[in-house]
């Protein structure tokens, strides 16, 4: 197969970024398995491969067209809209939410003109584009607007789970009214075009429950009744293999064990938890994240993207030391799902 053309953007260029995309795309194994072309700004670039340390040298370029993918050369896309003389490091700005912005509006082009074959994004801050009144709670939502893209779902991908969202970024007080007989029954048809993308065409589908216990028969709350079980039921009459509504206590720890290929979660921290907890490390010692594994995937784009799976990270950006290892996962993971379909 053909090294595929990964748009990379570059996120908020306060944030960490700039640096983990400095560091991943050096890594021999995105070089070898992809060509990688940063949609950002040159001189934040320019900037994050001195501080790292990077062996690579940066090739500014207008069109993809001009890419070279010469050995040791770093291709970004130059928007040139960040001064990074002026803008603050390491904290919210309504420019740097600006720029973030129109990286992604330029990916999202540039995938459905089929110059790149996929999106990796780095991290964005919601305050930042909150400041610079982009109306959208995150990049998922932002990536459906630009495509018209009605039905999506959020699917975290870490070592050993895999789990889709009904709900995201939403009051956890609205949770309850959102999970409805359609919402749960297309993330679970969503689920099933996840799952055949990565080459599992037969996965089994864990469904959890709402409610503590998955409800208790009506005792803990009725959505499991209403909701969630007639829309399992729907699914399977499609030929899908669900299972559910089960205890999201208990959900998590059957299908990391191998008894599901993918859970689907009813809001945002009851996914994000566990996913987040088996992928990242902090070591209270030496004061940082030494583990940050995980990865982000928009089901349900007329195109691939996946993210990493962690913020800008104010506290660690532009000192050289952010982890890499979510965004260098994102990359394999991409070339992985393009090599499926």
């Amino acid at each position: 197969m053909i090294r595929p053309i990964l748009g990379v953007t570059m996120g908020d260029p306060a944030g960490v970024g700039p640096e983990i995309i400095a560091r991943a795309c050096a890594e021999p194994a995105a070089a070898e398995a992809s060509r990688a072309v940063v949609i950002g700004a040159a001189g934040a670039m320019r900037e994050a491969l001195a501080l790292v340390g990077s062996p690579l040298t940066l090739h500014a370029v207008a069109r993809v067209a001009d890419c070279r993918w010469a050995p040791g050369t770093l291709e970004v896309l130059n928007l040139g809209n960040v001064d990074m003389a002026t803008l603050p490091r390491a904290e919210v700005s309504a420019p740097a939410g600006r720029a973030a912005y129109a990286y992604i509006a330029k990916a999202v082009a540039l995938a459905q003109a089929g110059e790149i074959h996929g999106i990796v994004t780095a991290p964005i801050n919601k305050e930042a584009l909150a400041a610079a009144g982009v109306p959208h709670a995150g990049h998922t939502e932002i990536l459906a607007a630009l495509s018209g893209t009605r039905d999506f779902a959020m699917l975290l991908m870490g070592k050993e789970l895999r789990v889709i969202h009904v709900t995201t970024h939403v009051p956890l007080r609205r949770v309850p009214d959102l999970v409805t007989r359609e919402r749960v029954l297309r993330t679970l048809h969503l689920a099933q075009q996840a799952l055949a993308g990565l080459g599992r065409p037969r996965g089994r589908i864990a469904v959890a429950g709402l409610n503590p216990h998955a409800g208790e028969d009506g005792l803990f709350g009725d959505e499991e009744q209403t909701a969630i079980a007639p829309a399992i039921a729907a699914a399977r009459a499609a030929g899908l293999d669900v299972t559910g509504p089960l205890p999201a206590d208990t959900v998590f720890s059957r299908a990391r064990g191998g008894e599901f290929d993918i859970v689907v979660a009813m809001y945002h921290d009851q996914g994000h938890i566990p996913v987040k907890t088996l992928g990242f490390e902090y070591d209270e010692a030496r004061k940082r994240w030494t583990g940050l594994s995980g990865v982000n995937v928009t089901v349900g784009l007329p195109f691939l993207r996946v993210s990493v799976d962690h913020g800008t990270a104010f506290d660690r950006a532009w000192k050289g030391t952010a982890n890499h290892e979510s965004m260098l996962e994102a990359i394999e993971v991409a070339v992985r799902m393009l090599e499926a379909r």
